[in-house]
């Protein structure tokens, strides 16, 4: 039967296999890649703010 345009053929099992398989990295790169970066910029601003706020050094 022939396929209509702009209708979305039926996902075999090779395809669904792919798409979890790239959900899965997905996934991991949040964890390696993402959480850190995203403490690190925390960590900078905390930082930043201790810095900023602190009172004068006593003479």
């Amino acid at each position: 039967m022939r396929q209509l345009k702009g209708k979305p053929k039926k996902e075999s099992s090779k395809d669904k296999k792919e798409r979890k398989q790239a959900m899965q990295e997905a996934r991991q790169q949040v964890a390696t890649v993402v959480l850190p970066t995203v403490a690190l910029v925390v960590l900078l601003i905390v930082l930043f703010v201790y810095v900023a706020t602190r009172p004068d050094a006593i003479e």
